[in-house]
């Protein structure tokens, strides 16, 4: 395959040891998240334990009975906090300021697959009334976080059917997928910087004819993150400036549908415009719908937003953080693409700080503001008074 312009060799490549170890760490991730989001139970590894999980929207009762065969104690729910305390219907003290998990012990006929879905989603949850009340905190499996990370991975509630295994028991002969907690933990970092090219075309564009797109996939097959590549950038490198670079995370609704909920769609075209006018840019377009928690629980925010929330509130609503991006991603593609600087074309003041953070020189930051439609006012200030956007 040609060499894109921006595609430089790597320098000090890592062995090809240390890249079988992280890619098998990649696959079993990835692996496990797709047992998770199909409703199989997975077994999560530490020093000298093990947990059993399945996902609490998803599993069924062959799951159920699986996770109580293997369990050494009854199985517990594990939520967020925000989650937990709407479930409980009061306050939940955390033990720990860093505590991102809580555990419920289940009762017994709150264990069937309906009750767990109506415990995990807010937006089709029952009235729990009593049953919700007298719900009680269990202590706190050690690996729980690894565990609820397992599941914000694979886009799904963060909201998980838990039960330790026996001691010492850490791999049992069940025919349940392990994966290791550290490699959990590790994964939004791996699946980062193990991105490379696998693809490029020119695409002319309505809104920018010079048009290239190069797709970026990880070590783990997953979904692929996109560049499009305005004009020549090199050519603003090697002159000493600095190229036009938007970070867009892709939006289904916004970009595709022509969602007035939000801005995307004005941001993706307006970007492309400004960079077809000035001759050069680079957007890069990541997978990362609905601020990193995928499409459904996007729609699901939406739905809690018409009961009168706003977007950061609707998305701790659902267990989820106010965003759950990773900008590494977009970091390594500008690395991969031989992009050190960047004139970012953002309102995000995160965004900013992340890519500096990678080693990403910003030399200016452009404003990209649009106008609010009547109907994405609120969300627009939401972002201005609760996120820091600079508009």
């Amino acid at each position: 395959m040609r060499r894109s312009a921006f595609q430089q060799p790597a320098t000090n490549p890592p062995s090809l040891q240390s890249l079988a170890v992280e890619t098998l760490a990649l696959r079993a991730v990835h692996r496990a998240v797709s047992e998770l989001r199909r409703g199989t139970p997975v077994v999560v590894q530490g020093a000298g334990s093990a947990v059993v999980v399945a996902a609490a929207e998803t599993v069924g009762a062959q799951g159920l009975a699986e996770i109580l065969a293997l369990a050494a104690s009854p199985p517990v729910l594990l939520l967020a906090p925000v989650r937990a305390a709407a479930v409980l219907q009061r306050p939940v003290p955390l033990n720990a300021p860093d505590e991102g998990a809580v555990a419920l012990r289940l009762p017994p006929g709150a264990t069937s697959p309906e009750r767990l879905r109506a415990f995990a989603d807010p937006t089709a949850e029952l009235l729990l009334g009593a049953e919700g009340q007298a719900l009680e905190r269990a202590s706190l499996p050690t690996l729980a976080p690894a565990a609820l990370l397992l599941a914000k991975l694979g886009r799904l509630l963060p909201a998980l059917v838990a039960a330790p295994l026996p001691e010492g028991v850490v791999a049992p002969d069940s025919g349940l997928l392990s994966v290791s907690a550290a490699d959990l933990l590790a994964y939004p970092t791996s699946v980062a910087t193990s991105l490379r090219q696998v693809g490029e075309a020119r695409v002319p564009l309505e809104d920018a004819p010079e048009t290239r797109i190069i797709a970026f996939r990880a070590a783990d097959g997953g979904i692929e993150h996109l560049a499009m590549i305005v004009g020549d950038p090199a050519a603003v490198l090697a002159a000493g400036g600095a190229p036009l670079v938007r970070l867009h995370s892709e939006c289904f609704t916004g970009d595709l549908l022509g969602s007035l909920r939000c801005d995307c769609g004005p941001q993706l075209r307006g970007a492309l415009r400004r960079m077809a006018e000035e001759g050069a840019g680079v957007l890069l377009y990541l997978a990362q719908e609905g601020r990193g928690i995928g499409l459904v629980n996007k729609l699901r925010a939406y739905t809690l937003q018409d009961e009168g929330l706003d977007t950061l509130d609707a998305n701790r609503a659902l267990g989820y953080g106010a965003d759950e991006r990773n900008f590494l991603v977009a970091a390594t593609m500008l690395r991969l693409l031989d992009v050190p600087r960047v004139r970012l074309l953002t309102n995000n003041p995160d965004k900013i700080l992340s890519l500096a953070a990678c080693g990403v020189e910003i030399v200016t930051r452009e404003q990209h503001a649009f106008a609010g439609n009547g109907v994405n006012d609120r969300y627009l200030a939401t972002k201005a008074e609760r996120f820091g956007h600079l508009f």
